[in-house]
């Protein structure tokens, strides 16, 4: 009888076990589907997570493309509060044209983002984090009202103190400091690391916010929706923005040989304001306070350089800067000169590279040999073979880390900003990128593409063509890539 029982109890428990499975699977399908992300997307979560339930259910809550709507709901509230606090007849009134070319596409970016086109006085590319701290820098000391700033990295390191000490310096003097930072990228300035620094900041009179603060004490982040833009705005007159975080990792004056290789822009002029725009916008959503001085997004004269700003995140189904790349290659004529830290295309921006090489555009990718993340690396080399049968020429940067996110098209259209090539800063996380009609400056990221080729290993056919045992790891990585 005691053997009987044991046995019922046995088959209860993995019928209930079989039930629960199903359950989970079946409302973590529900969930998914009615996200209505791409097939592609949608299918991947699904095999994923109903592969372990209940665990998926976790999973999910935490990495998934989740609480869009509430985030929505949030940053209409913060765009609310900043324009009941401006003139928004003067703050989008166009002070540029495109050329004639550009049209649509300067129209194509508006209406996905909401920004016009702006333009800029001066426009600065800085190739390198010594170059581009120094600046930062030195803009700060000449900060006479208000400093603002949003990182997705902040650390609490040599490049860290150096800029914060200029902050806090600024502080002293009577300068509004305001530090948007991520709650995941910048996690080690928000927990035990960063304590030193936080309190200097904070002595100072520098406000410091959080971007989505982490749960639970910090054990379980939410890894999606993460603002991944770079800004520093000084009195609303000069900004940056581009790839390089606040970080030792990107001096190359500490480790010329290891520092990531990364481009940043100096803006004067209008378009600064829409890079204030979006600081403040991030900063009310984040933190609920709308104290701001009067005429905080001041009006500039227009200026020579032709300059668009473009945003974008999980909030918005603009995806401005998505479709503004996979429109700016459509109908690229001669050449295309991309360069990325990470490598895994949406569809439409997978097709769009082969269509421009099959109908002869001479298209160049620029990716690292090894980036910080193998899984992102492997899912890269997965489109190799596709994109070198149609013509598209693949070069692996060697040694040290390649983090650049930069965009030529032809002679006189490039893009640089803070979004990687891929579908999370595409799709998940909230970015900012600028748009240049500029021969010059389109020149100059031409020439810095060319000198990194010398550090770069060209990859052939043969070479995408490898064994089975090696293509295996390559194939689940492509599987996962919507994902990532």
């Amino acid at each position: 009888m005691r053997e009987f029982l044991s046995t019922l109890l046995a088959l209860h428990w993995h019928s209930l076990l079989g039930w629960v499975w199903l359950a989970t699977g079946i409302y973590l399908a529900g969930r998914i589907v009615w996200q209505r992300r791409s097939p592609a997307a949608t299918l991947a979560w699904i095999m994923a997570l109903c592969l372990i339930p209940p665990v998926g259910l976790v999973l999910y809550h935490f990495v998934g493309p989740q609480r869009v709507k509430r985030q929505k709901l949030r940053r209409m509230k913060s765009q609310a509060l900043l324009a009941a606090s401006n003139d928004l007849e003067a703050l989008y009134a166009r002070d540029a044209s495109p050329p004639a070319w550009a049209m649509q596409h300067s129209a194509l970016i508006e209406h996905c983002c909401g920004i016009p086109l702006s333009s800029c006085e001066r426009v600065d590319l800085l190739d390198g984090g010594a170059a581009t701290l120094d600046a930062i820098v030195e803009a700060v000391s000449r900060s006479e009202s208000h400093i603002h700033l949003e990182y997705y990295i902040f650390e609490p390191d040599h490049a860290g103190l150096k800029l914060a000490s200029a902050l806090c310096h600024k502080a002293r003097q009577g300068v509004n400091v305001r530090l948007l930072v991520d709650g995941v990228g910048s996690a080690n300035l928000l927990l035990r690391q960063g304590r030193a620094l936080r309190r200097m900041l904070a002595d100072a009179g520098v406000e410091l916010g959080v971007f989505h603060p982490t749960r639970l004490y910090g054990l379980l982040p939410l890894v999606n929706l993460r603002t991944h833009r770079k800004l520093v705005i000084c009195d609303g007159r000069v900004g940056f923005t581009g790839g390089i975080n606040v970080t030792d990792e990107e001096d190359d004056r500490l480790f010329p040989d290891s520092a990531y290789r990364d481009t940043h822009v100096r803006l004067e002029g209008a378009a600064v304001r829409w890079l204030q725009y979006t600081f403040l916008q991030d900063w009310i959503y984040a933190t609920g306070r709308h104290e701001f001085a009067p005429h905080i997004v001041p009006l500039h004269a227009p200026g020579p350089h032709a300059v668009h700003v473009a945003t974008s995140g999980p909030d918005s189904e603009g995806q401005a800067i998505h479709h503004s790349m996979v429109h700016a290659i459509s109908i690229a004529q001669h050449r295309i000169l991309l360069t990325t830290p990470y490598f895994v295309p949406t569809e439409p921006a997978w097709f769009a590279l082969i269509n421009a090489a099959r109908r002869g555009v001479e298209v160049r990718i620029m990716v690292p040999r090894h980036s910080d993340s193998h899984l992102v690396t492997a899912a890269a080399r997965s489109y190799y073979p596709s994109l070198l049968e149609a013509g598209v020429h693949i070069f692996e940067y060697q040694g040290r880390m390649l983090h650049a996110k930069t965009l030529v098209v032809d002679r006189g259209y490039a893009m640089v900003g803070s979004a990687n090539f891929d579908n999370r800063s595409l799709l998940l996380n909230f970015e900012i990128a600028l748009a240049l009609y500029s021969e010059s400056l389109n020149g100059q990221l031409a020439r810095m593409f060319t000198r990194d080729l010398a550090r770069c290993r060209p990859i052939s056919g043969e070479e995408a063509a490898e064994p089975w045992f090696r293509q295996l790891p390559v194939a689940v990585a492509r599987l996962l890539s919507p994902l990532l």
